[in-house]
């Protein structure tokens, strides 16, 4: 269902997959690991989001990440291409030649390698990540698959890190509800896009699935909403037709509530 108006040709999407531990860290500090965060498809409760790849849980398990090749298996299974649907969210996102993506937590680099084929050796994708070892890895799969617009980013857990206003599309994936002092992260995000540019939330539903985080720390598409008005954002369209996502596209309006 669309719940605004699209505008299809205006300014490319800097994405946003923060890797999660570490914010985890900070929005549970004792160290409770949400059940089966399933962002990328594996179902025991033991699983991590490939957004974990780039943070660290305070109390808890502590995951070394150095085996991306090991990572990767998990994160890139069949199991999730069947739920996540890249393609259709690549798509959604209207991608074209030359625009300037940013994939935030990037991980191994499940969605910046699909946006690197998007945008064109004219384009350019920062894929962030505050892991090193993700960074050398997608800078790895980058080299084989002959993607020279795909640059790897080391972030800082609250810094991206990205050139200011040079970014058309943020896409932040299974990852919103997680970052701390949100409505503070959305107003730095406003510096990094190009005038027009916009910001995609993209997370998993309220209630219980078969994956992804507990439903107490799932943020519903209305709060998020607020979160980015509040931020001086406006809603520029709303995609539900995921299995079990909702995807928000926002224009940042200048004007903070």
């Amino acid at each position: 269902m669309k719940a605004c108006l699209r505008s299809r040709g205006l300014a490319s999407l800097l994405v946003v997959a923060f890797p999660v531990s570490a914010i985890l860290a900070q929005s549970h500090p004792h160290g409770e690991q949400e059940h089966g965060d399933q962002e990328h498809g594996t179902h025991d409760r033991e699983s991590h989001s490939e957004s974990d790849a780039g943070m660290r849980h305070v109390g808890a398990i502590d995951h070394s990440f150095a085996d991306a090749e090991a990572w990767a298996e998990r994160f890139e299974g069949a199991d999730r291409d069947e739920w996540q649907q890249p393609d259709r969210v690549v798509a959604e996102l209207a991608l074209a030649p030359g625009m300037t993506v940013a994939d935030i937590g990037s991980g191994t680099g499940y969605f910046a390698r699909r946006f690197a084929e998007a945008v064109g050796p004219h384009g350019t994708v920062f894929a962030a990540d505050v892991e090193p070892e993700m960074g050398a890895y997608v800078r790895k799969r980058a080299d084989e698959d002959d993607q020279a617009n795909l640059v790897p980013v080391l972030a800082s857990y609250d810094d991206p890190r990205l050139p200011d206003g040079g970014a058309d599309l943020i896409f932040i994936c299974n990852t919103w509800h997680h970052i701390q002092d949100r409505v503070e992260y959305a107003k730095r995000l406003a510096g990094d896009l190009k005038p027009g540019g916009r910001i995609v939330v993209l997370d998993f539903v309220k209630g219980p699935l078969p994956m992804g985080p507990a439903p107490e720390h799932k943020l519903s598409a209305e709060d998020v909403t607020g979160e980015l008005l509040e931020a001086g954002f406006r809603l520029a369209d709303r995609f539900d037709e995921l299995p079990y996502q909702f995807l928000l596209t926002f224009e940042f309006s200048g004007h903070a509530d």
